[in-house]
Protein backbone atom coordinates (compact mmCIF):
# COMPACT_ATOMS: atom_id res chain seq x y z
CA UNK A 1 0.00 0.00 0.00
CA UNK A 2 1.50 3.62 -0.78
CA UNK A 3 1.66 6.51 0.76
CA UNK A 4 -0.49 8.17 -2.14
CA UNK A 5 -3.33 5.79 -1.18
CA UNK A 6 -3.36 5.97 2.38
CA UNK A 7 -3.71 9.89 1.72
CA UNK A 8 -6.66 9.07 -0.71
CA UNK A 9 -8.39 7.11 2.32
CA UNK A 10 -7.60 9.81 4.97
CA UNK A 11 -9.45 12.92 2.19
CA UNK A 12 -12.43 10.44 1.73
CA UNK A 13 -12.57 9.70 4.88
CA UNK A 14 -12.88 13.17 6.15
CA UNK A 15 -15.01 14.14 3.85
CA UNK A 16 -17.59 11.02 4.92
CA UNK A 17 -17.34 12.62 7.88
CA UNK A 18 -18.26 16.10 6.93
CA UNK A 19 -21.10 14.65 4.54
CA UNK A 20 -22.57 12.11 6.60
CA UNK A 21 -23.00 14.31 9.69
CA UNK A 22 -25.05 16.38 8.31
CA UNK A 23 -27.36 13.77 6.63
CA UNK A 24 -27.34 12.31 10.03
CA UNK A 25 -29.12 14.64 11.76
CA UNK A 26 -31.96 14.54 9.57
CA UNK A 27 -34.17 12.79 11.26
CA UNK A 28 -35.66 9.20 9.22
CA UNK A 29 -32.51 8.86 6.91
CA UNK A 30 -32.47 5.15 6.59
CA UNK A 31 -28.69 3.97 6.94
CA UNK A 32 -28.72 1.67 3.73
CA UNK A 33 -30.20 4.08 1.79
CA UNK A 34 -28.19 7.07 2.17
CA UNK A 35 -25.34 4.52 2.02
CA UNK A 36 -25.66 2.00 -0.49
CA UNK A 37 -26.29 4.68 -3.50
CA UNK A 38 -23.39 6.63 -2.61
CA UNK A 39 -21.23 3.82 -2.34
CA UNK A 40 -22.10 2.40 -5.26
CA UNK A 41 -21.47 5.18 -7.49
CA UNK A 42 -17.77 5.83 -6.18
CA UNK A 43 -17.21 2.21 -7.14
CA UNK A 44 -18.76 2.37 -10.48
CA UNK A 45 -17.34 5.60 -11.07
CA UNK A 46 -13.21 4.34 -10.79
CA UNK A 47 -12.53 5.44 -7.63
CA UNK A 48 -10.20 3.15 -6.18
CA UNK A 49 -12.14 0.38 -3.81
CA UNK A 50 -10.05 0.93 -0.94
CA UNK A 51 -10.48 4.47 -0.98
CA UNK A 52 -14.22 3.99 -1.19
CA UNK A 53 -13.78 1.12 1.85
CA UNK A 54 -12.81 3.83 3.80
CA UNK A 55 -14.95 6.23 3.46
CA UNK A 56 -17.74 4.27 3.28
CA UNK A 57 -16.53 2.73 7.04
CA UNK A 58 -16.14 6.44 8.02
CA UNK A 59 -19.53 7.49 6.78
CA UNK A 60 -20.69 4.26 9.17
CA UNK A 61 -18.98 5.47 12.38
CA UNK A 62 -20.13 9.12 11.97
CA UNK A 63 -23.82 8.41 11.00
CA UNK A 64 -24.82 6.01 13.93
CA UNK A 65 -23.24 8.87 15.90
CA UNK A 66 -25.05 11.57 14.45
CA UNK A 67 -28.71 10.06 14.20
CA UNK A 68 -28.93 9.87 17.81
CA UNK A 69 -28.72 13.60 18.76
CA UNK A 70 -31.50 14.73 17.02
CA UNK A 71 -33.51 11.30 18.62
CA UNK A 72 -32.03 13.03 21.86
CA UNK A 73 -32.90 16.09 21.36
CA UNK A 74 -36.32 16.17 19.40
CA UNK A 75 -37.49 12.31 20.26
CA UNK A 76 -36.77 12.27 16.04
CA UNK A 77 -35.42 8.79 15.07
CA UNK A 78 -32.49 10.18 13.05
CA UNK A 79 -32.05 6.33 11.65
CA UNK A 80 -33.51 2.86 12.07
CA UNK A 81 -30.33 1.98 14.49
CA UNK A 82 -31.57 4.86 16.92
CA UNK A 83 -35.40 4.25 17.02
CA UNK A 84 -34.68 1.97 20.04
CA UNK A 85 -33.81 5.05 22.01
CA UNK A 86 -36.90 7.13 21.30
CA UNK A 87 -38.44 6.13 24.58
CA UNK A 88 -35.44 6.67 26.76
CA UNK A 89 -34.09 9.79 25.35
CA UNK A 90 -37.52 11.50 26.05
CA UNK A 91 -37.13 10.27 29.43
CA UNK A 92 -33.35 12.23 29.37
CA UNK A 93 -34.88 15.19 27.79
CA UNK A 94 -37.56 15.42 30.80
CA UNK A 95 -34.77 15.43 33.26
CA UNK A 96 -32.99 17.91 31.59
CA UNK A 97 -29.60 16.04 31.00
CA UNK A 98 -29.72 15.99 27.04
CA UNK A 99 -26.59 17.66 26.89
CA UNK A 100 -24.74 15.82 29.63
CA UNK A 101 -25.62 12.28 27.56
CA UNK A 102 -24.62 13.73 23.81
CA UNK A 103 -21.67 13.80 25.38
CA UNK A 104 -22.26 10.21 26.75
CA UNK A 105 -23.15 8.43 23.70
CA UNK A 106 -19.59 9.98 21.74
CA UNK A 107 -17.63 8.67 23.83
CA UNK A 108 -19.46 5.28 23.75
CA UNK A 109 -18.76 5.04 20.18
CA UNK A 110 -15.30 5.59 20.38
CA UNK A 111 -15.49 2.31 23.08
CA UNK A 112 -18.13 0.68 20.17
CA UNK A 113 -16.23 0.83 17.36
CA UNK A 114 -12.29 0.19 19.32
CA UNK A 115 -13.57 -3.13 20.89
CA UNK A 116 -15.61 -3.85 17.68
CA UNK A 117 -11.89 -3.46 15.52
CA UNK A 118 -10.36 -5.70 17.72
CA UNK A 119 -12.37 -8.51 18.08
CA UNK A 120 -14.00 -8.36 14.78
CA UNK A 121 -10.12 -8.62 13.17
CA UNK A 122 -9.14 -11.68 15.43
CA UNK A 123 -12.67 -13.51 14.77
CA UNK A 124 -11.72 -12.89 11.27
CA UNK A 125 -8.57 -14.40 11.39
CA UNK A 126 -10.39 -17.34 12.84
CA UNK A 127 -12.71 -17.88 10.00
CA UNK A 128 -10.15 -16.82 7.19
CA UNK A 129 -9.19 -20.71 6.74
CA UNK A 130 -12.88 -21.83 6.29
CA UNK A 131 -13.54 -18.51 3.57
CA UNK A 132 -13.21 -20.81 0.09
CA UNK A 133 -15.45 -23.83 1.81
CA UNK A 134 -18.07 -21.42 2.92
CA UNK A 135 -17.79 -19.40 -0.53
CA UNK A 136 -18.36 -22.86 -2.16
CA UNK A 137 -22.00 -23.16 -0.34
CA UNK A 138 -22.88 -19.45 -1.19
CA UNK A 139 -25.79 -20.38 -3.15
CA UNK A 140 -27.21 -22.53 -0.35
CA UNK A 141 -26.10 -20.08 2.31
CA UNK A 142 -27.89 -17.22 0.95
CA UNK A 143 -31.16 -19.08 0.72
CA UNK A 144 -30.61 -20.48 4.01
CA UNK A 145 -29.95 -16.63 5.21
CA UNK A 146 -33.55 -15.94 4.04
CA UNK A 147 -35.19 -18.34 5.99
CA UNK A 148 -32.95 -17.49 9.10
CA UNK A 149 -33.81 -13.51 8.51
CA UNK A 150 -37.34 -14.34 7.89
CA UNK A 151 -37.79 -16.24 11.15
CA UNK A 152 -36.13 -13.28 13.34
CA UNK A 153 -38.70 -10.65 11.44
CA UNK A 154 -41.76 -9.38 12.57
CA UNK A 155 -44.05 -10.58 10.05
CA UNK A 156 -42.27 -14.06 10.21
CA UNK A 157 -44.88 -15.98 8.06
CA UNK A 158 -45.05 -13.61 5.57
CA UNK A 159 -41.50 -13.35 5.19
CA UNK A 160 -41.16 -17.14 4.50
CA UNK A 161 -44.03 -16.92 1.35
CA UNK A 162 -42.37 -14.40 -0.07
CA UNK A 163 -38.51 -15.38 -0.68
CA UNK A 164 -39.79 -17.52 -4.07
CA UNK A 165 -42.10 -14.85 -5.33
CA UNK A 166 -39.23 -12.11 -4.90
CA UNK A 167 -36.50 -14.88 -6.76
CA UNK A 168 -39.09 -15.32 -9.81
CA UNK A 169 -39.64 -11.20 -9.88
CA UNK A 170 -35.75 -10.92 -9.93
CA UNK A 171 -35.34 -13.38 -12.22
CA UNK A 172 -38.48 -12.28 -14.77
CA UNK A 173 -36.80 -8.77 -14.94
CA UNK A 174 -33.71 -10.08 -15.41
CA UNK A 175 -35.10 -12.19 -18.74
CA UNK A 176 -37.67 -9.63 -20.00
CA UNK A 177 -34.27 -7.62 -20.62
CA UNK A 178 -32.48 -10.34 -22.07
CA UNK A 179 -35.61 -11.25 -24.65
CA UNK A 180 -35.99 -7.36 -25.20
CA UNK A 181 -32.51 -6.72 -26.36
CA UNK A 182 -32.06 -4.16 -23.45
CA UNK A 183 -29.31 -6.15 -22.53
CA UNK A 184 -26.72 -8.45 -23.40
CA UNK A 185 -26.92 -12.43 -22.87
CA UNK A 186 -24.05 -12.12 -20.81
CA UNK A 187 -24.90 -9.17 -18.86
CA UNK A 188 -26.76 -10.28 -15.52
CA UNK A 189 -28.20 -6.97 -13.81
CA UNK A 190 -28.29 -7.05 -10.24
CA UNK A 191 -26.78 -3.59 -9.14
CA UNK A 192 -30.15 -1.89 -10.00
CA UNK A 193 -32.33 -4.52 -8.12
CA UNK A 194 -30.15 -3.47 -5.14
CA UNK A 195 -30.90 -0.27 -5.47
CA UNK A 196 -35.04 -0.77 -6.22
CA UNK A 197 -34.66 -2.31 -2.87
CA UNK A 198 -32.40 -0.31 -0.92
CA UNK A 199 -34.88 2.87 -1.62
CA UNK A 200 -38.26 0.81 -2.10
CA UNK A 201 -39.59 2.15 1.27
CA UNK A 202 -39.03 5.89 0.61
CA UNK A 203 -40.16 5.46 -3.00
CA UNK A 204 -43.50 3.93 -1.43
CA UNK A 205 -43.49 6.68 0.90
CA UNK A 206 -43.32 9.36 -1.60
CA UNK A 207 -45.37 7.73 -4.28
CA UNK A 208 -48.60 7.35 -1.47
CA UNK A 209 -48.33 11.20 -1.24
CA UNK A 210 -49.56 11.57 -4.98
CA UNK A 211 -52.90 10.08 -3.29
CA UNK A 212 -54.61 13.06 -1.52
CA UNK A 213 -55.53 10.78 1.47
CA UNK A 214 -52.17 10.10 2.32
CA UNK A 215 -51.09 13.21 1.63
CA UNK A 216 -53.41 15.00 4.01
CA UNK A 217 -52.21 12.55 7.19
CA UNK A 218 -49.01 14.17 6.88
CA UNK A 219 -49.86 17.84 6.08
CA UNK A 220 -49.19 20.35 8.94
CA UNK A 221 -49.89 23.46 9.45
CA UNK A 222 -48.15 24.07 13.10
CA UNK A 223 -44.60 24.06 14.03
CA UNK A 224 -42.97 21.87 16.26
CA UNK A 225 -40.49 23.67 19.25
CA UNK A 226 -37.31 22.00 19.94
CA UNK A 227 -35.10 23.31 22.89
CA UNK A 228 -31.75 22.90 21.92
CA UNK A 229 -29.46 22.07 24.96
CA UNK A 230 -25.44 23.87 25.07
CA UNK A 231 -23.59 21.03 25.70
CA UNK A 232 -21.28 21.84 28.85
CA UNK A 233 -17.60 20.54 29.54
CA UNK A 234 -17.02 17.59 31.64
CA UNK A 235 -14.05 16.04 32.03
CA UNK A 236 -15.32 11.97 32.64
CA UNK A 237 -18.97 11.95 30.70
CA UNK A 238 -19.44 8.13 31.51
CA UNK A 239 -19.45 6.22 34.61
CA UNK A 240 -17.34 3.15 35.27
CA UNK A 241 -20.47 1.18 35.15
CA UNK A 242 -21.38 2.83 31.61
CA UNK A 243 -17.67 2.07 30.36
CA UNK A 244 -18.14 -1.80 31.01
CA UNK A 245 -21.22 -1.61 29.88
CA UNK A 246 -20.88 -0.45 26.67
CA UNK A 247 -17.50 -2.09 26.19
CA UNK A 248 -18.61 -6.11 27.46
CA UNK A 249 -22.13 -5.25 25.30
CA UNK A 250 -20.02 -4.36 22.15
CA UNK A 251 -18.16 -7.76 22.79
CA UNK A 252 -20.88 -9.99 23.31
CA UNK A 253 -22.13 -8.69 19.93
CA UNK A 254 -19.30 -9.15 18.08
CA UNK A 255 -20.11 -12.92 17.84
CA UNK A 256 -23.36 -12.41 17.16
CA UNK A 257 -22.88 -10.39 13.51
CA UNK A 258 -24.64 -12.58 11.57
CA UNK A 259 -28.05 -11.85 13.67
CA UNK A 260 -29.87 -7.96 12.62
CA UNK A 261 -28.40 -5.20 14.02
CA UNK A 262 -31.74 -3.40 15.48
CA UNK A 263 -32.67 -6.49 16.96
CA UNK A 264 -29.11 -6.89 19.10
CA UNK A 265 -29.49 -3.07 19.97
CA UNK A 266 -32.97 -3.78 21.82
CA UNK A 267 -32.11 -7.29 23.42
CA UNK A 268 -28.70 -6.24 25.01
CA UNK A 269 -29.27 -2.32 25.34
CA UNK A 270 -32.80 -3.46 27.40
CA UNK A 271 -31.82 -6.30 29.14
CA UNK A 272 -28.04 -3.89 30.62
CA UNK A 273 -30.89 -0.73 31.27
CA UNK A 274 -33.27 -3.12 33.26
CA UNK A 275 -30.95 -3.48 36.06
CA UNK A 276 -30.70 0.16 37.01
CA UNK A 277 -33.76 1.24 39.19
CA UNK A 278 -33.65 4.87 38.84
CA UNK A 279 -35.55 6.10 36.16
CA UNK A 280 -32.35 8.50 34.92
CA UNK A 281 -30.14 6.04 35.60
CA UNK A 282 -31.74 3.53 33.83
CA UNK A 283 -32.30 5.89 30.62
CA UNK A 284 -28.73 7.02 30.56
CA UNK A 285 -26.92 3.61 30.83
CA UNK A 286 -29.22 2.00 27.99
CA UNK A 287 -28.87 4.86 25.67
CA UNK A 288 -24.98 4.74 26.04
CA UNK A 289 -24.81 1.28 25.36
CA UNK A 290 -27.33 1.48 22.51
CA UNK A 291 -25.08 3.86 20.66
CA UNK A 292 -21.65 1.44 21.63
CA UNK A 293 -23.77 -1.35 19.99
CA UNK A 294 -24.99 0.47 17.15
CA UNK A 295 -21.40 0.99 16.42
CA UNK A 296 -20.20 -2.32 17.13
CA UNK A 297 -22.75 -4.46 15.03
CA UNK A 298 -21.79 -2.73 11.99
CA UNK A 299 -17.78 -2.62 12.24
CA UNK A 300 -18.04 -6.65 12.89
CA UNK A 301 -20.73 -7.52 10.39
CA UNK A 302 -18.76 -5.22 7.60
CA UNK A 303 -15.18 -6.12 9.00
CA UNK A 304 -16.02 -10.18 9.19
CA UNK A 305 -17.49 -10.60 5.69
CA UNK A 306 -15.63 -8.31 3.64
CA UNK A 307 -12.02 -9.72 5.43
CA UNK A 308 -12.74 -12.76 6.20
CA UNK A 309 -15.30 -14.61 4.10
CA UNK A 310 -16.04 -12.76 0.77
CA UNK A 311 -19.98 -13.49 0.52
CA UNK A 312 -22.41 -10.89 2.78
CA UNK A 313 -23.37 -13.03 5.54
CA UNK A 314 -24.00 -10.12 8.13
CA UNK A 315 -27.15 -7.73 7.81
CA UNK A 316 -24.70 -4.76 7.73
CA UNK A 317 -23.13 -6.26 4.90
CA UNK A 318 -26.02 -7.40 2.79
CA UNK A 319 -27.50 -4.10 2.65
CA UNK A 320 -25.27 -0.94 3.17
CA UNK A 321 -21.92 -2.65 2.13
CA UNK A 322 -23.56 -4.94 -0.32
CA UNK A 323 -21.72 -2.69 -3.05
CA UNK A 324 -18.35 -4.39 -2.10
CA UNK A 325 -19.78 -7.84 -3.15
CA UNK A 326 -22.50 -6.99 -6.35
CA UNK A 327 -21.19 -4.26 -8.38
CA UNK A 328 -20.67 -5.33 -11.79
CA UNK A 329 -18.14 -4.99 -13.80
CA UNK A 330 -16.31 -4.22 -10.83
CA UNK A 331 -17.39 -7.50 -8.44
CA UNK A 332 -19.69 -9.80 -8.21
CA UNK A 333 -20.23 -12.85 -5.91
CA UNK A 334 -16.95 -14.81 -6.21
CA UNK A 335 -15.00 -11.71 -7.35
CA UNK A 336 -15.34 -9.48 -4.27
CA UNK A 337 -13.41 -6.78 -2.71
CA UNK A 338 -12.36 -9.62 -0.52
CA UNK A 339 -10.67 -11.56 -3.60
CA UNK A 340 -9.20 -8.41 -4.71
CA UNK A 341 -6.95 -7.28 -1.67
CA UNK A 342 -5.01 -8.80 0.82
CA UNK A 343 -6.52 -8.56 4.56
CA UNK A 344 -3.78 -6.30 5.54
CA UNK A 345 -5.14 -3.85 3.12
CA UNK A 346 -8.35 -4.31 3.87
CA UNK A 347 -7.99 -3.94 7.56
CA UNK A 348 -6.14 -0.93 7.06
CA UNK A 349 -8.47 0.60 5.05
CA UNK A 350 -11.34 -0.21 8.30
CA UNK A 351 -8.99 1.15 10.77
CA UNK A 352 -8.08 4.45 8.77
CA UNK A 353 -11.90 4.82 8.27
CA UNK A 354 -12.86 4.41 11.73
CA UNK A 355 -10.27 6.51 13.32
CA UNK A 356 -10.48 9.42 11.17
CA UNK A 357 -14.32 9.87 11.63
CA UNK A 358 -14.22 8.89 15.67
CA UNK A 359 -11.85 11.98 15.89
CA UNK A 360 -14.10 14.27 13.42
CA UNK A 361 -16.78 13.52 14.88
CA UNK A 362 -16.67 13.18 18.39
CA UNK A 363 -15.42 17.06 17.90
CA UNK A 364 -18.49 17.79 16.16
CA UNK A 365 -20.88 15.77 18.34
CA UNK A 366 -19.32 17.73 21.45
CA UNK A 367 -18.74 21.01 19.92
CA UNK A 368 -21.06 21.75 17.14
CA UNK A 369 -24.47 19.10 17.27
CA UNK A 370 -26.60 22.34 18.80
CA UNK A 371 -25.81 24.53 16.04
CA UNK A 372 -25.66 21.87 13.17
CA UNK A 373 -29.03 20.27 14.52
CA UNK A 374 -30.31 24.28 14.37
CA UNK A 375 -29.35 24.57 10.84
CA UNK A 376 -30.25 21.31 9.92
CA UNK A 377 -33.96 21.05 11.38
CA UNK A 378 -34.94 24.15 10.05
CA UNK A 379 -33.01 25.03 6.57
CA UNK A 380 -32.85 21.03 4.52
CA UNK A 381 -36.40 20.10 4.05
CA UNK A 382 -36.33 15.82 4.55
CA UNK A 383 -38.17 15.43 1.54
CA UNK A 384 -35.47 16.94 -0.72
CA UNK A 385 -32.68 14.56 0.65
CA UNK A 386 -35.00 11.84 0.16
CA UNK A 387 -35.75 12.80 -3.18
CA UNK A 388 -32.12 13.05 -4.26
CA UNK A 389 -31.11 9.34 -3.52
CA UNK A 390 -33.96 8.04 -5.37
CA UNK A 391 -32.95 10.69 -8.13
CA UNK A 392 -29.22 8.98 -7.97
CA UNK A 393 -30.73 5.59 -8.17
CA UNK A 394 -32.81 6.69 -11.25
CA UNK A 395 -29.73 7.73 -12.77
CA UNK A 396 -27.58 3.95 -12.25
CA UNK A 397 -30.12 2.52 -13.27
CA UNK A 398 -30.47 4.03 -16.34
CA UNK A 399 -27.03 3.67 -16.92
CA UNK A 400 -26.96 -0.08 -15.91
CA UNK A 401 -29.61 -0.83 -18.37
CA UNK A 402 -31.65 2.62 -20.38
CA UNK A 403 -35.12 3.53 -19.75
CA UNK A 404 -36.88 -0.06 -19.55
CA UNK A 405 -34.65 -0.50 -16.39
CA UNK A 406 -36.08 2.67 -14.97
CA UNK A 407 -39.63 1.19 -14.89
CA UNK A 408 -38.27 -2.26 -13.65
CA UNK A 409 -36.47 -0.88 -10.51
CA UNK A 410 -39.60 1.75 -9.88
CA UNK A 411 -41.69 -2.00 -10.31
CA UNK A 412 -39.01 -3.80 -7.75
CA UNK A 413 -39.31 -0.80 -5.37
CA UNK A 414 -43.47 -0.94 -5.46
CA UNK A 415 -43.45 -4.45 -4.61
CA UNK A 416 -40.37 -4.52 -1.95
CA UNK A 417 -41.56 -1.15 -0.10
CA UNK A 418 -45.12 -2.67 0.43
CA UNK A 419 -43.14 -5.76 1.65
CA UNK A 420 -40.91 -4.07 3.74
CA UNK A 421 -44.10 -2.19 5.09
CA UNK A 422 -45.32 -5.50 5.98
CA UNK A 423 -42.46 -6.63 7.82
CA UNK A 424 -40.48 -8.13 5.34
CA UNK A 425 -36.87 -6.93 6.08
CA UNK A 426 -34.18 -5.75 4.12
CA UNK A 427 -31.85 -8.74 4.78
CA UNK A 428 -34.91 -11.48 3.42
CA UNK A 429 -34.89 -9.33 0.61
CA UNK A 430 -31.31 -9.04 -0.49
CA UNK A 431 -30.89 -12.64 0.44
CA UNK A 432 -33.74 -13.37 -2.19
CA UNK A 433 -31.82 -11.30 -4.85
CA UNK A 434 -28.81 -13.10 -4.39
CA UNK A 435 -30.47 -16.57 -4.34
CA UNK A 436 -32.87 -15.87 -6.84
CA UNK A 437 -31.43 -17.95 -9.97
CA UNK A 438 -30.24 -20.70 -8.05
CA UNK A 439 -34.27 -20.55 -6.41
CA UNK A 440 -35.48 -20.86 -10.52
CA UNK A 441 -33.47 -23.62 -10.97
CA UNK A 442 -34.10 -25.66 -8.10
CA UNK A 443 -37.83 -25.37 -8.72
CA UNK A 444 -37.72 -25.29 -11.78
CA UNK A 445 -36.28 -28.90 -12.12
CA UNK A 446 -39.10 -30.35 -9.65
Amino acid sequence: MTINLLIQMLIASSLAVILYSFIGLIPGTDETSVLMPVTLALILGGIHPLVVLAFFIAACVSLNLMNAIPTLIAGLPGGVLSAPMIEHSLIIKKHGRTSAVIKKIARASIIGVLVSLSLSILIANLIAPFASTITSYASWLFIGGAIFLSLLSSAKILSMISIVPLAMLFQSIRHLYWETGAVPLDKNITTSFFLGITVAPLMLSLLSLLQKKELDKVTTTTKKEITLPTIKKSKQPLSKKERLSAGFSTAIANFLFVLSPVGLILLIGETVGKKEKDELKRAELTVTTMNALAQGTYISGLLISIVAIGIPLAPTAIGPGAAFFESPPVFKIGATITQAYSQSELITAFVVGSLVALVLVYFIATKLSEKLTAFVLTKIPHESLLALFIGLVFLLAYIDAGLINIFGVLLIGVICGTLNRLGVSYGVQFMSLYAAPFIIQIISNQ
